[in-house]
């Protein structure tokens, strides 16, 4: 598959290509005065911001640095409430202190939040009892309850939306600047199930491992360790909802560049990555660092074009590809996706998403993963990557700070039976606080592991 001609961009330019994925209004007079009033209104994110974060998935490809992108697989507009948010952080950060300690660099915490709130769906409409309406795609678009008032396409959840990813990423920024995430004060973060979990005393060492660590650093050096100390936190979500995206698009005259300023970092889905699609176009013209979702229906040819036309330059920390190949898989495409990036000549981040590929239908006839396979996906990820001369520089989970049970496995061995005691997810499973808090300290055993096999 060849490239698109490159063509003069411009926000709207995607509106000449097929739009994958995209909501049906039945009043399209609304929708452009909403598509309006969200241009005029003050951006959710900033142009440094968004270079600071380049700069440091450019780190990360070189290998300084290590990904953990996280959150849940569709945010919803209830859960914009600071309880749950001060929950996915903790559950974040607590991740990434375990990823630090393990994998001794430093960690770029990325949330899949302040905007995850359109998801594509494999059919336009659903059919229940002889009725059929349109898809629920998200918070964003329209409403789950099945009827046609709700699943009506209303323009006015684009602003909600707004509204709450801003709400979100202020809280979140307000806790982060206030001394939240100060790794000197893990212990602000416990969530309360560190208490009583399996894994209590092992993450309880690590707390007391990197403070004492700190302590030593700031004794000998009489200043504090301003590096270690402070934490950035970046947003990302997949840009799917293409005029949402537009109207947050700004140019910055001193950066000479167009930025999508409704995220940090969004990412393109396996399903709108058609090379000659109005989400490609839309994002070859962002200054953005972007993701893009690679499964095992995309061939060499197609990534490569991918490649060829989001990142011309090869300008480094510019794409970060996501693999979501799952178990079954993996062995056999990653393979030809590092050699297929490696006859690109491009730098590349490389992160594993072993949500995705790993999704199954439990004996209730309720989606969920096994929490042995997406382990399994990663380890697999870092071998192969490792055996071919590439490198795994990060990790994409969906997961919540909630005591949820959609995912089966892990330490206190979740079944199918337990899935009905707290399933809430209206899209995906999603990894529960305990779960992903083990995923992260397994992760940072096998490394610690690798590391000291190559001594």
């Amino acid at each position: 598959m060849r490239p698109p001609e490159s063509t003069a961009w411009h926000p709207a330019s995607w509106q000449a290509k097929p739009a994958q994925q995209q909501p049906r209004y039945d009043d399209p007079s609304a929708l452009e005065r909403v598509v309006a009033e969200l241009s005029r209104l003050p951006p959710i994110v900033v142009s440094w911001e968004v270079e600071a974060l380049r700069e440091r998935l450019a780190a990360a490809q070189r290998g300084q640095a290590f990904l953990l992108q996280g959150g849940d697989c569709a945010e919803t507009f209830a859960d914009c409430e600071s309880d749950s948010i001060a929950k996915k952080l903790k559950i974040l950060l607590q991740m990434s202190l375990v990823l630090l300690h393990g994998l001794k660099k430093p960690i770029i915490r990325l949330g899949r939040m302040a905007g995850q709130y359109a998801k594509p769906r494999s059919a336009d409409s659903e059919t229940r009892e002889g009725v059929t309406l349109p898809s629920f795609r998200g918070d964003l678009v329209n409403r789950p309850e099945f009827s046609a008032e709700a699943r009506r396409a209303d323009p006015q959840l684009l602003l909600r939306g707004y509204e709450r990813a801003a709400l979100t990423l202020n809280f979140v920024r307000a806790l982060v600047d206030g001394g939240f995430a100060d790794l000197h004060h893990p212990e602000y973060w416990d969530l309360g199930f560190v208490k009583h979990a399996p894994l209590k005393d092992a993450y309880q060492r690590i707390v007391q491992s990197i403070g004492d660590a700190l302590d030593f650093f700031e004794g000998i050096s009489r200043r504090p360790v301003h590096e270690a100390t402070l934490v950035d936190f970046y947003a990302s979500h997949e840009g799917l909802h293409l005029l949402y995206e537009q109207a947050q698009t700004r140019f910055i005259p001193r950066q000479n560049r167009w930025y999508n300023l409704s995220t940090h970092m969004p990412w393109i889905g396996m399903r709108t990555a058609k090379l000659d699609g109005a989400h490609v176009e839309f994002f070859r013209g962002i200054s953005n660092p972007i993701g893009i979702k690679i499964g095992a229906a995309m061939d060499e040819a197609w990534l490569q074009g991918l490649i060829a036309t989001l990142n011309p330059q090869n300008q480094p920390g510019r794409l970060t590809l996501i693999h979501r190949f799952g178990v079954k898989d993996i062995e056999t495409a990653l393979p030809r996706m590092i050699e297929a990036v490696r006859q690109s000549g491009q730098a590349v981040l490389w992160v594993c998403d072993p949500m995705h590929g790993n999704t199954e239908t439990s004996t209730a006839g309720l989606k969920t993963r096994r929490f042995e396979n997406i382990l399994k996906e990663v380890d697999l990820s870092f071998r192969i990557h490792a055996d071919l001369g590439s490198r795994l520089g990060g990790v994409h989970i969906e997961l919540t700070g909630d005591d949820v049970t959609e995912c089966t496995g892990g330490a206190r061995g979740l079944t199918d039976a337990d899935l009905q005691r707290a399933y809430r997810s209206t899209v995906d499973p999603r990894l529960n606080h305990e779960q992903a808090l083990e995923l992260a300290m397994l992760i940072a055993e096998r490394s610690q592991s690798r590391r000291l096999l190559h001594l």
